[in-house]
């Protein structure tokens, strides 16, 4: 049964400022660019393949990054059953299904579309969790593809990282015509770093938004916000207890996340990729009262 998916229009607007933003930041970066001597013609090709890389071939990269191998239907039956259950209620196509072997207890989306969409689960999270809270959490993870947030965050971000290998190597190469002129070259290293730390700042605050805006599509698809609630409190206790070793591992996937894996002297401490979670258990229970 297909529920209706009720807009936060809110959260939208929140969410379309910080793209605005990101928006005005990088056309003044690549602005810059240009005035300083980056040949256009290059500037286009290079950043139409990096993007275009992202794009089409992020699913694989972040399948390859964690170790996550899609399992088929005779693999794992009953985590392929709730996914093709809740993919009819959220009206999508059925991701690709796939698991992580690590006792760290997540789970992740990716891919450009819904069609192409995978999935992921860790073995940690199918341990730990009752079959409404696995439910719930796989919901969430639907939400991002059906909100297509994971291809807005593919193309938020793939500027910031061009700005970070400029702010990495341009003082050693220089910048097109200006290479002699070491001023130029300081500018253009200045002015790289202040986009890249600003585009890193708002990419955050735009995952963070996506994050509630998913809280919100899993209570729609179950009509049990208690449940994600369950499972939250339940994952970020068990993180505390997770060796240090295997957070490092993942914590580079903090993005896709549905709870961040955070070792102790993690730098993403300070600058967290989610809300904390008395502050989504807040939401949801807000969510619950809507709906009771």
């Amino acid at each position: 049964m297909k529920r209706k998916w009720e807009q936060d229009w809110g959260l939208q607007g929140r969410m379309l400022f910080t793209m605005f933003l990101l928006a005005a930041v990088y056309l003044f970066f690549l602005v810059f660019l240009s005035y300083y001597g980056a040949p256009p013609t290059f500037m286009l090709l290079f950043i139409g393949a990096f993007m275009a890389i992202q794009y089409f071939y992020s699913d694989r990269m972040v399948l390859w990054t964690t170790g996550a191998h899609i399992v088929s239907e005779i693999e794992a039956p009953r985590l392929h059953e709730t996914i093709t259950r809740l993919c009819a209620i959220a009206d999508i196509p059925k991701p690709r299904v796939a698991i992580v072997d690590t006792p760290v207890p997540n789970a992740f989306a990716t891919g450009r579309n819904p069609g192409n969409a995978v999935v992921a689960v860790t073995t940690g999270i199918l341990d730990k969790l009752t079959p409404a809270e696995l439910e719930a959490v796989l919901a969430h993870e639907l939400s991002h593809v059906k909100n297509r947030d994971v291809m807005v965050m593919t193309i938020a971000s793939f500027i910031s990282t061009i700005a970070f290998y400029f702010v990495r190597y341009s003082l050693y190469f220089g910048s097109g015509g200006q290479r002699r002129n070491g001023g130029s070259i300081l500018l253009v290293w200045l002015v790289s770093l202040g986009v890249w730390l600003l585009s890193f700042l708002l990419i955050r605050a735009l995952s963070r938004y996506r994050e509630f805006s998913a809280d919100r599509g899993s209570a729609v698809i179950t009509g049990q916000p208690s449940n994600l609630a369950s499972a939250l409190m339940k994952i970020s206790g068990v993180m505390q207890k997770v060796p240090t070793e295997d957070l490092r591992k993942v914590e580079g996937m903090n993005a896709f996340f549905i709870i961040p894996a955070l070792s102790g002297s993690s730098f993403m401490n300070l600058f967290s990729t989610h809300p904390p979670v008395e502050k989504r258990l807040a939401a949801l229970e807000k969510i619950q009262n809507e709906l009771a």
